[in-house]
């Protein structure tokens, strides 16, 4: 069957209906869901139709029935876990991914879209200030950033130890020690999981979740000399939003020969922020990083970079050539030598239009944004009879408790029934929190206030 523009006309029209319903909505909608899985499962369930439907029909019922079942992430006053929300240019160019539908692996049968994410990384390297070296991967979030940056680890300091992991595997290999500190992210122990490296060992971290100098010094001198060494550091701890202490950590791990990873991702962006670089002095020193463009750069999802300032160990690590596969042979090489799959939509292009769109000021006006608006939450809720501040509100991540745990959990239930703001409950330094994750570009003084007072009203029920 030949296909037209006509085939698509009205269903795409449908969908932009629908679409532009939705981001109308979402400033005034409840924030949360209104109805569980369970009760999605029955209104799309039942048996597969015998015959089919026709395409405008199908999005009209998608949308209708998915409705009471999203979550409005995009909304202003959306603060739960780490998740951004949408940029203009990053939804519109997203669209066009799909409409273009390139598999972005190799740069002859997609060369549009490999030049437009190659200018995308380049820019990025340039805004993180990271050396101009690093190679950079597009993969579908943190945990596979993780992943591809500590496999690239794993390869480099085995083959310092004279092992070569890719022929001989991890059976009979030199043990690879690995540091974490002891407030890391899950995902950096799940990407080691993956990689056979097994359970880091954790170092004492202070009262923010940093790692501790002294404890690093201790454990990397209990490491007999010429032994495989990776040290995992944070930008951005998931509840307090503090950084490791970047340069003396990474000059530390580099003088017993280590491989130094940065978890960034939320937290990398304070590099493209002047008023936040601080935060992250001597994070170019590292070896790799991982970030999420679809947190703090707010691109749809799904987009994680993995950054490796060596090439050779990035590409030696997930590169592969087939006689079917049109190598790149004059340029930097292919997408599918940097990431861990071959297959994959071109998730760089909402990442150049959201540089394009932003610039280099727009970028550090936004995460400069994110920041103050985090600080207003704070200055707001510890307003409020009973609230506490439990951290150092240096960046995105606001940490709230009540005078128990049950207290602090029932306002937090509350808060959610209400629907005016989503701010997702956990447990830190041995207390049940409310937490607070600024990242949505869209988050202006009208939300904050609408936030606070919805604060305000959960904690005198």
């Amino acid at each position: 069957m030949t296909v037209h523009g006509n085939e698509y006309e009205k269903a795409l029209a449908r969908a932009t209906e629908h679409a532009r319903s939705w981001l109308d909505s979402v400033s005034d909608r409840p924030v949360g869901p209104r109805v569980t899985a369970d009760e999605m499962a029955v209104a799309f369930g039942g048996s597969l139709p015998s015959h089919g439907t026709d395409a405008v029909d199908v999005i009209d019922e998608l949308a209708t029935k998915a409705d009471p079942g999203l979550m409005a992430i995009g909304s202003g006053r959306f603060y739960g876990w780490v998740m951004g929300g949408t940029l203009p240019a990053a939804l519109a160019a997203d669209w066009l991914v799909s409409t273009w539908d390139q598999n972005a692996g190799m740069r002859f049968a997609t060369p549009a879209a490999a030049a437009i994410e190659e200018t995308a990384g380049r820019w990025l390297v340039d805004l993180l200030g990271l050396p101009g070296t690093a190679d950079v991967g597009f993969v579908t979030g943190a945990t596979m950033a993780n992943f591809t940056g500590l496999g690239a680890a794993r390869f480099s300091v085995l083959s310092r130890a004279g092992w070569d992991v890719h022929k001989a595997g991890l059976i009979g290999a030199p043990k690879v020690h690995v540091f974490v500190g002891a407030e890391r992210h899950d995902t950096v122990d799940l990407a080691l999981r993956y990689l056979g490296l097994g359970r880091p060992t954790a170092v004492v971290a202070d009262d923010q979740g940093r790692i501790r100098l002294d404890a690093l010094a201790e454990a990397l001198s209990a490491v007999p000399a010429g032994e495989p060494v990776i040290v995992c550091l944070q930008a951005g701890n998931v509840h307090s939003g503090a950084f490791d202490p970047f340069a003396a950590a990474i000059e530390l791990a580099h003088a017993h020969g280590a491989w130094v990873h940065v978890d960034g991702a939320f937290g990398l962006w304070a590099a493209a922020c002047p008023q936040l670089q601080h935060l992250v002095d001597g994070l170019a020193g590292a070896d790799s990083w991982g970030t999420d463009a679809h947190k703090t750069l707010n691109v749809p999802y799904d987009c994680g970079l993995a950054i490796v300032a060596d090439p050779t160990a990035m590409r030696s690590t997930f590169g592969v050539r087939t006689s079917y596969l049109i190598a790149d042979e004059s340029g930097p090489g292919d997408p599918h030598e940097k990431v861990p799959e071959l297959s994959r939509r071109a998730r760089g292009i909402p990442v150049w239009a959201a540089l394009r769109s932003l610039g280099r000021d727009g970028v550090a006006d936004l995460v400069g944004g994110l920041a103050r608006n985090a600080r207003a939450i704070a200055d707001g809720i510890a307003t409020i009879d009973g609230a506490e501040i439990l951290n150092d509100v240096v960046y995105t991540q606001v940490c709230v408790a009540f005078e128990d745990d049950e207290r602090t959990r029932a306002v937090t239930a509350r808060l959610i029934a209400d629907g005016s703001t989503w701010m997702s409950g956990s447990h830190w330094r041995g207390r049940d929190i409310v937490r607070v994750s600024v990242s949505n570009w869209s988050t202006d003084d009208e939300d904050v206030r609408r936030s606070v007072d919805a604060v305000r009203r959960a904690a005198s029920g």
